[in-house]
């Protein structure tokens, strides 16, 4: 049975001398079949199969203290490529204590061991190749930000230039509104531009907004002051940049309307999360809402908002503090019915 196997297989006794040996093992390994009987495996061939540990797994198995599962070794023979073999050897049970058979079966698997290796030399070329797309991808997105930034720059250095050129007040009030605008995007720009995790930390991220806003629309910070109060989240990027800009059109429109006459007061954005909710609001402790709003007072900012809402999938809540107007973004659990925002969202036309 064994000198017919398919398999490489050997018959071994007690004392490691081989009994039988199959062809196919003598065909694989080019030992002639007539020489193996009564001869120990490590004394066949050129020497190649002499291995100190394999002779003492055999043994231990022979012995009954341990058995060979899976053992490996690279075959090297003096004119031939080296072979991987993986051997396992039974120890099969008689009645006679004293008759010890060993069952030896060799599997070649040179070719398995190549192709694995193949695989992973090819894996880690494509990784290789990934990291190198990548470098390249996040050098040209580096490119990318600062030439925005430089355009930002520009853009807003002319809006103001125009704006202090301008011969009308309600042109010059436009041209520093969109210049507002640019500077704000500009911040929100550079701050995302060092959001490498795909979040961001939304506390930190909006005071520099707002400090930003600030320091462009408030002439003295002694009479008039923005406060962010957020609590510590982190959210997308892409959220961050919708929120950004939330606020900066409610802050614009609160420091527009808010505060006639070079009157002094507070505008807050807040943050505050429940769960997978979350709420966003501008408030102010300014001179209200009117108390009976033009049907058509709707401008640019109050389209902003809503748009940015339905981009959160959020709705837009109004209150009246008395004093004061509070503009929230609330964003539930389940999308939000669908309805029209209430126009007195700005005290005035943007």
């Amino acid at each position: 049975m064994v000198a017919a196997s398919a398999a490489p297989l050997l018959l071994i006794d007690g004392e490691l001398k081989i009994i039988a040996a199959s062809d196919s093992f003598c065909r694989a390994f080019a030992i002639d079949c007539a020489t193996t009987a009564g001869r120990e495996l490590t004394e066949l061939g050129f020497g190649e199969w002499r291995v100190p540990q394999l002779r003492i797994l055999l043994q231990s198995t022979a012995e009954g203290v341990t058995a060979i599962d899976a053992y490996e070794m690279d075959l090297k023979r003096p004119g031939l490529a080296d072979r991987c073999l993986v051997i396992n050897v039974q120890r099969l049970a008689y009645g006679d204590p004293d008759k010890v058979r060993l069952l030896v079966a060799i599997a070649d698997v040179t070719d398995a061991r190549q192709a694995t290796k193949r695989d992973k030399d090819e894996l880690r070329a494509n990784v290789a190749r990934s990291e190198a797309l990548i470098a390249e991808n996040e050098t040209l997105m580096q490119e990318i930000r600062h030439r925005v930034a430089n355009s930002l720059q520009i853009i807003a250095s002319v809006l103001m230039q125009n704006a202090r050129a301008a011969q009308s007040d309600e042109a010059r009030d436009h041209l520093r509104d969109a210049h507002a605008r640019v500077m704000s995007i500009s911040d929100l720009q550079q701050q995302l531009a060092g959001a490498t995790t795909g979040t961001v930390e939304l506390r930190s991220y909006l005071t520099k907004l707002c400090a930003t806003i600030a320091a462009s629309m408030i002439p003295d910070p002694a009479k008039l002051a923005l406060v962010v109060v957020a609590e510590d989240a982190s959210v997308d990027a892409g959220v961050s940049v919708s929120l950004g800009l939330v606020i900066t059109e409610l802050v614009i429109n609160a420091l527009k309307y808010a505060f006639p006459g070079e009157r002094s007061g507070q505008i807050t954005v807040d943050y505050q999360t429940e769960g997978a909710m979350w709420t966003l609001s501008v408030a102010d402790n300014g001179v209200g809402m009117p108390k009976n709003p033009p049907k058509d007072a709707s401008g640019l900012g109050t389209s902003i908002i809503e748009a940015l809402a339905r981009q959160l999938k959020a709705r837009v809540d109004v209150d009246d503090l008395n004093p004061g107007t509070k503009v929230s973004i609330v964003h539930m659990l389940a999308p939000p019915v669908t309805s029209e925002v209430d126009p007195s969202v700005e005290q005035a036309p943007v």
